[in-house]
């Protein structure tokens, strides 16, 4: 008697007399990874998080990733560690992708921003500039009304 062979709807079926045999199916080819010469590494560090996006030079991101995402939680996320920790796992995808050299967007005012970027390159990636966007307020906030004692 033996078992009988659950076949899903899904895949190719051969009979042979009168067993029923799921074909293998057929092998898809992967796809290829895209190499880029050269990128542009985009870290932005707040007091409670640092973010780090990796793009090409038209803007497509490739890879992402933040100190959260790393498993680090609460305070910890804002350390020079934790965004350490984020440019190192970003710079080994990097150069997975054939990645030589990266310019550097930095925003914010986190203590992450110069330690995301060591972590970066010392996974063997060439800085050609770092440029800081951190956005300034000119006049600032309208100043609260004087108190009437």
């Amino acid at each position: 008697m033996g078992k009988k062979q659950v076949v899903k709807k899904d895949t190719p079926v051969e009979k042979e007399g009168d067993k029923v045999v799921a074909k293998a199916a057929p092998e898809t080819k992967s796809k290829a990874k895209k190499l880029v010469a050269s990128g542009i590494l985009y870290v932005k560090s707040t007091y409670n998080n640092t973010l780090v996006l990796l793009t090409d030079k038209k803007g497509n991101a490739l890879l992402s990733s933040s100190a959260g995402a790393m498993g680090f939680k609460g305070a910890k996320k804002g350390t020079p560690f934790a965004a350490a920790k984020v440019g190192e796992v970003l710079g080994e995808k990097a150069a997975d992708f054939g990645l030589k050299e990266i310019d550097v967007v930095v925003k914010g005012v986190g203590s992450g921003r110069e330690s995301a970027i060591r972590g970066f390159t010392s996974k063997g990636i060439n800085i050609l500039n770092i440029k800081d966007e951190t956005p300034v307020p000119h006049n600032g906030p309208k100043p609260k009304k004087p108190r009437r004692v």
